[in-house]
């Protein structure tokens, strides 16, 4: 029998991760001892307080039972006291937060609710794959907003065509940004919220980033602009604040008329998340900020040995002040060709910018998710590459 997929298949590339970690196993097959600074996966533990709240929450037959599909209320109203305690935001957690099993989830199952075939959304590039894979798999039409140095790696809102703005529905934005580490000010948001009520766009704020900062950096939310709360719905995650990645768990949140269809949407397609990680959850909220001077000082650390043994090595990284990645510019300008050398040469793992987008370009991306001892290793292998 012959499979016929669905078209839309043909829309699915291997997703940028994916292929990455191919890469790693089969030079792992060939002896070589890998040092991966790709995917965004903390190696830090989660703190053992959350670790704890889940176990008691596990042994509870209670939660092994189906969960409520917007997330229990206990997790909602953390949700809420957070972006009350974080932003001065306040939100109804009945009305106006939503559960998801992760961002990565709720990112990909919005435009569900929001976009018909046809439609489009515009989304940053270089930038989370996710963003435009949840807009092409039900054929609408995600345009690519360049993030380019000159520029800060912010938009330029007002470049995108009319022709496009006559389609658009909504606005991606990410900032701190995932990959280049650029940040925004209340200024950009606040034109940000502007150009999304003039042109009639419900503005999606990643802030998965938001507590991962450095040297005094505080990241604002596009609910700290007057306005924001009209146009946005902002996605948070426990994934990189608190070392939770597996876990999956995170929030959406806005006014109750951009909630709820997705709320319905999600109730339609998945069944919640596992309420013994929701009592996780509640906890980390509970301790904010508690453990992340901690978290962020230890990326701080990286971030120095990384960027000052990478510029000793003859390259130019900018020191960010947010996520736990290095943007780099890389020699010569071909990111695929630099990251296939630093893999074959030297078992260096990185991220070709390019697999964020074309604006990538030229770029590569570092995690900060290695210790130090193994970051001085990666440094001093590409020493003896040299910068070329």
């Amino acid at each position: 029998m012959a499979v016929r997929l669905a078209r839309r298949m043909s829309e699915l590339a291997p997703y940028l991760f994916a292929d990455l970690d191919r890469k790693k196993q089969a030079a792992l097959a060939k002896g070589v001892d890998v040092i991966t600074f790709t995917i965004g996966d903390p190696d830090l533990p989660t703190p053992p307080e959350i670790v704890a709240a889940g176990q008691a929450a596990l042994a509870d037959p209670l939660n092994h039972r189906y969960p409520a599909y917007a997330g229990a209320k206990v997790f909602r109203q953390a949700a809420a006291d957070f972006m009350l305690r974080r932003f001065g935001a306040r939100f109804d957690p009945d009305r106006e937060v939503l559960a998801l099993i992760g961002t990565k989830e709720g990112i990909a199952h919005l435009p569900l609710a929001l976009l018909d075939p046809g439609d489009a959304i515009l989304c940053p590039e270089p930038g989370y794959p996710v963003y435009a894979i949840g807009a092409r798999l039900l054929g609408a039409v995600p345009y690519q907003m360049p993030l380019l140095p000159q520029n800060g790696f912010l938009p330029d809102l007002e470049a995108v065509p009319a022709e496009v703005l006559g389609r658009a529905k909504g606005l991606w934005l990410n900032y701190p940004n995932n990959p280049t580490g650029a940040v925004a000010d209340l200024d950009f948001l606040t034109r940000a919220v502007a150009f999304a009520q003039r042109h009639d766009l419900v503005l999606l704020s990643d802030n998965a980033y938001s507590e991962i900062a450095f040297d005094g950096y505080r990241s604002p939310s596009v609910f700290d602009v007057p306005g924001g709360r009209e146009v946005a719905v902002e996605f948070h995650s426990l994934s990189k604040t608190y070392n939770m990645c597996g876990w999956r768990v995170g929030w959406a949140v806005g006014r109750s008329d951009l909630i709820k269809p997705f709320s319905d949407l999600k109730s339609n397609l998945d069944s919640g998340v596992f309420t013994a990680v929701q009592a996780a959850g509640v906890k980390a909220l509970s301790l904010w900020p508690g453990p992340l001077e901690g978290i962020c000082a230890e990326y701080r650390r990286r971030r120095d040995s990384l960027v000052e043994g990478l510029r000793a090595a003859g390259y130019q990284p900018p020191v960010p002040r947010a996520t736990f990645y290095v943007w780099m510019p890389v020699p010569g300008g071909d990111d695929r060709a630099f990251a296939t050398e630093l893999l074959e040469r030297v078992g260096v793992l990185v991220t070709p910018g390019s697999g964020f987008g074309a604006s990538g370009r030229g770029f590569v991306r570092f995690s900060l998710t290695q210790p130090t001892a193994r970051i001085a290793e990666a440094v001093a292998r590409l020493k003896k590459l040299g910068a070329g």
